[in-house]
């Protein structure tokens, strides 16, 4: 009597379930509008250094007197003569004309780090991913500690405190310090509450709820942000709509319950039964108490058979004990780092490309929804390695694509072409990524899938800072970027073939599962394939025994 066979008697696609999969939407909202609005608040429109004479013209008259000047953007004029601007000699530009979207007030603008201090969004965004790997280390060890609910509620609150603070700023060191804050919460907020859907939704559900829920939600937060943030018009007032909501979570301990696998993993067995009976009774079942007792009594002989083994706790570090799940755990490490810093890159990259950044932004995210659709329905046709792989091979091959469009054509006279494009790039990042945090979670044991999803993100969060790196390659030669992304999506689609596939097997509990799960499984397995091959041997036997 394992933890599938009671939930299936407790309900694994009820009432419960469909609470919990409104609250995993409602947290798919809170993390989109989080983890962009970084982007959105630091926006640089395009801007002129000002002078007298410039006052009261509009955006063209000013473009066409800047014309001969070769940086704009921070050259000082003497004056203006024949339309033509007058360069100063050697003075530096003090205020700037900003071409605001929509009157939009960011960061950049209101502050005026532009020029020599243009550095200035990007080294105070970084302390963001900086939080991001402590907080993802902390609250991750955290959820293995004491639950994955509790934790939850404080990295959520934690990443809120940090916008509700970076709204009153006005200097680069609180800047930083701010933003180190509200990065505590990137990714856990998430992913906890994506175990508690994983472990409690039904195994044939699985990639329904997880992969639906968050197409349409998260892409809801993605496309009405860069609007919200317009109708308001100010960063900072921004900040503080979007840092609210996450209040919200202060109702989950109403309505969900801790992880009662989790709970098994502690041998704490009457709390997990207490749990599995709130989702009976929340389901309307009734479970008999001897269903309940057969259970415990299967994990205490389990557990007493696993410590005859094995002297020690169930450990991240202890993935690395065993020459198989070193091999994964390697492996899914380097993947994260790939995926992560593909998805940030592209997603990031909004402006010089013709459009306007909010618009560009919100019409791409248009992306999430067939992308969501894309894994709903192909995921359990070729397989998770199917999908992960895939995805990163056609990220890639959109990506180089792009990059060419990129170097070799007007951004203003091929805005559609290269929005379209870059929708693409989005499409085939988060087709990747979306599908590489279902495929880890299950190779993954239960014993340590906490703290080991947490540690596999601070890996890919790690790199994150890289990107503002990788997107300023375009300095040199403006395919670069791309073309860099492209090859990692490349490498990340080989390391995909050296991982197990997990459709329609029982997922490892504990590191001794993990160790033999899909033992004798070859690098090009593919269920697609086998199936295919057992159709046509299934035709040939037919064919012989007539």
């Amino acid at each position: 009597m394992d933890f599938d066979r009671v939930l299936e008697k407790c309900g694994s696609f009820n009432r419960f379930q469909f609470v919990l999969l409104i609250l995993y939407g409602y947290t798919n909202i809170l993390s989109s509008l989080h983890y962009f609005s970084q982007t959105l608040i630091t926006f640089t429109p395009e801007h002129w250094c000002s002078h007298d004479d410039l006052l009261g013209l509009n955006a063209e008259s000013i473009r066409s007197i800047y014309s001969n000047v070769s940086q704009p953007a921070c050259t000082q004029l003497d004056g203006v003569i024949n339309g033509t601007g007058i360069v100063s000699n050697g003075e530096t530009c003090q205020d700037w004309i900003f071409e605001r979207e929509s009157g939009y007030q960011s960061l950049t603008t209101e502050l005026q780090w532009v020029c020599d201090k243009s550095h200035q969004p990007a080294v105070g965004q970084s302390f963001f991913f900086v939080g991001s790997v402590v907080g993802t280390i902390t609250f991750g060890y955290l959820s293995d500690r004491i639950g994955r609910l509790p934790t939850l509620i404080m990295t959520t609150l934690a990443g809120a405190t940090g916008d509700m603070m970076t709204s009153f700023v006005h200097t680069l060191p609180w800047f930083a310090f701010s933003r180190f804050v509200s990065g505590l919460s990137t990714d856990t907020m998430y992913y906890l509450v994506y175990i508690l859907v994983f472990e409690y939704l039904s195994p044939k559900r699985r990639t329904f709820g997880l992969n639906i829920i968050l197409a349409i939600f998260y892409c809801f937060g993605l496309m009405t942000s860069p609007w919200v943030a317009i109708w308001i018009g100010n960063w900072r007032q921004y900040l503080w709509i979007a840092s609210l909501p996450a209040l919200g979570v202060l109702c989950y301990p109403l309505l969900l319950c801790e992880s009662a696998q989790w709970l098994l993993t502690k041998q704490r067995y009457d709390e997990a039964v207490k749990s599995l009976k709130w989702v009976a009774r929340f389901n309307g079942r009734q479970v008999e108490d001897s269903v309940f007792d057969e259970f415990v009594k299967h994990y205490r002989e389990k557990m007493n058979e696993q410590q005859k083994l094995t002297n020690h706790e169930d450990t991240f570090m202890g993935m690395f004990r065993t020459p198989r799940l070193r091999r994964f755990t390697l492996t899914l490490l380097l993947k994260s780092v790939i995926i992560t810093l593909s998805y940030d890159v592209i997603n990031r990259n909004m402006e010089g490309l013709g459009s306007s950044p909010f618009k560009l932004f919100s019409y791409t995210s248009i992306n999430y929804l067939p992308a969501g659709c894309t894994i709903l329905l192909l995921q359990n046709i070729i397989g998770r390695k199917g999908m992960a792989c895939g995805a990163l091979l056609v990220g890639g091959i959109i990506t180089t694509v792009t990059g060419f469009i990129i170097a070799f054509m007007d951004p203003k006279e091929n805005a559609i072409l290269l929005a379209v494009m870059i929708g693409l790039g989005r499409y085939g990042a988060t087709v990747s990524y979306d599908a590489e945090i279902q495929y880890a979670a299950e190779i993954i044991p239960t014993s340590v899938r906490g703290r080991a999803v947490s540690n596999i993100h601070v890996v890919g969060l790690a790199s994150s800072t890289m990107a503002f790196y990788v997107i300023y390659l375009a300095q040199f030669y403006k395919p670069l970027p791309s073309i860099f992304i492209s090859i990692l999506m490349f490498i990340g689609a080989g390391l995909c073939l050296t991982l197990p596939e997990t459709l329609h097997k029982k997922l490892p509990e504990n590191l001794a599962d993990g160790e033999k799960f899909a033992m004798n499984e070859g690098y090009l397995y593919f269920p697609c394939f086998k199936k295919h091959r057992e159709s046509a041997s299934q035709c040939t036997e037919e064919k012989s025994e007539a």
